[in-house]
């Protein structure tokens, strides 16, 4: 296999050049962005052979791992509705948490990592020894709720006795799961609009195309309509990126 820098390729010739994992990030509702990505992937036929992701980008990573195919779930979050999800509850967070995990248990096509059709990571936050814990067996569906818990919003998650918060906490891009010997990893870097904050987050190792879409409308619980639009637009950001050069190891399409 060729080195994509070395060789100027454009990142879908680096793609189809041989078997590639992929990363996504954290970043609150970018759940969208991440799924609108992943739709041109489909559409490609460049498919990863393993996932990791943390928070949003554990959401996508682990319902497509578990047999979702990214038009499905960008059909299930066009119909997204805060009622769908929006249920408070006194505790250590506002929202109760169980709303969503009934949404995704009914969601998931398996709800085992052992049933997962690519092996697949997820980064989470362990409340009592403060550190990251990648869960890669077991609940699925726990696994993603645990990662997905943004602090002061949901309720921690309880998998085996202990309690869970967002795995971006510690682990932004989702990468605490991705193994140092996968030698070639796509990364979905979810962007700051601030210049500066991107050079600083944009994470490195051998082997790994970063790529960033810029100028994504920014979603939560009440702008779920940008969420679509961020969807949309990283659709369309993703194909300009498939067509654009790598440069040391990052594309950047807006």
């Amino acid at each position: 296999m060729r080195g994509p820098d070395s060789e100027r390729m454009t990142l879908r010739e680096h793609l189809r050049d041989g078997p590639f994992a992929l990363a996504m990030s954290s970043g609150f509702f970018s759940f969208f962005a991440h799924t609108g990505f992943l739709t041109v992937l489909e559409d490609e036929g460049l498919l990863p052979s393993r996932a990791s992701g943390s928070s949003a980008g554990a959401l996508v990573m682990g319902t497509w791992a578990a047999g979702l195919d990214a038009p499905d779930l960008a059909r299930e979050l066009d119909q997204l509705e805060r009622r769908h999800f929006w249920d408070p509850g006194m505790g250590a967070g506002f929202l109760r948490g169980r709303l969503f995990r009934d949404r995704l248990e009914q969601l998931l096509p398996n709800r085992a990592f052992d049933a997962c059709r690519i092996p697949v990571a997820v980064s989470a936050f362990e409340v009592r020894s403060r550190r990251t814990r990648v869960l890669t067996s077991g609940d699925l569906s726990a696994a993603i709720q645990a990662s997905c818990a943004v602090p002061l919003l949901f309720h921690p998650v309880a998998i085996d006795g202990r309690s869970y918060l967002d795995g971006g906490i510690l682990d932004r891009p989702g990468l605490a799961g991705m193994p140092a010997s996968e030698p070639r990893v796509l990364f979905h870097h979810i962007g700051s609009k601030s210049a500066w904050r991107m050079k600083l987050e944009v994470p490195r190792r051998p082997g790994m195309v970063t790529v960033v879409l810029e100028n994504l409308p920014r979603s939560g619980p009440f702008r779920l309509e940008a969420g679509r639009e961020a969807f949309r637009a990283a659709r369309a950001a993703m194909k300009r990126a498939l067509e654009t050069k790598i440069e040391d190891g990052v594309v950047i399409a807006a």
